[in-house]
């Protein structure tokens, strides 16, 4: 198995590519610390290493986000871990009965909403997870729309910018009731 690495714009955070599907067809997942990582079987191993502070899925990539400590100091640590991990066939994530949550918007903004859900997920999602991250939405009110960046996006330099310049602007063009773009924790 050959694991490709990647930079991201956020330093801390590097993208491995183990050349098959993390998360597949499910949604991405975010591990924040080790607590949460206890739904995953591969990220509580990652959590395990000293020095990893974040961990996140997506579709064919993990992001890896270290304390202060050089990469080539833990990147071979992390790289043995997800080879590891795959070369023995273990799921990624712990299996879980799952209700099926359709996102159906209602209301008055609904109309809004469903327009924005679908630039993120056409528009912003590919290019965010180009760079090891995700983007998940949090709401709309009153023009305000509320987003939650996760993986390298997470405490990246850049994230304010992204947010700022890139989709509020790309959110105001298409949508017109779309004032301003704010990050939610």
């Amino acid at each position: 198995m050959f694991i490709q690495t990647e930079a991201t714009p956020n330093p801390a955070t590097l993208k491995f590519m183990p050349g098959q599907a993390v998360m597949g067809a499910q949604p991405p997942a975010d591990f924040p610390n080790a607590e949460a990582a206890k739904a995953s079987p591969l990220a509580a191993a990652l959590f395990g290493l000293e020095h990893v502070t974040g961990v996140f899925f997506g579709v064919d990539f993990i992001t890896v986000t270290k304390d202060d400590i050089e990469w080539q100091l833990i990147k071979p640590a992390i790289l043995t871990t997800i080879m590891d991990h795959f070369v023995a066939g273990l799921p990624v994530m712990h299996a879980t009965q799952s209700a099926d949550t359709q996102d159906v918007e209602t209301g008055p903004d609904a109309e809004i909403v469903g327009a924005i859900k679908q630039l993120l997920d056409t528009r912003v999602r590919p290019a965010v997870a180009q760079d090891g991250g995700d983007i998940v939405f949090h709401g709309y009110q009153d023009g305000v729309v509320s987003l939650h960046m996760r993986g390298a996006c997470a405490g990246c330099p850049s994230a304010t910018a992204t947010l700022k310049h890139g989709i509020e602007n790309l959110l105001r063009h298409y949508i017109p009731a779309v004032v301003e773009v704010r990050a939610v924790m």
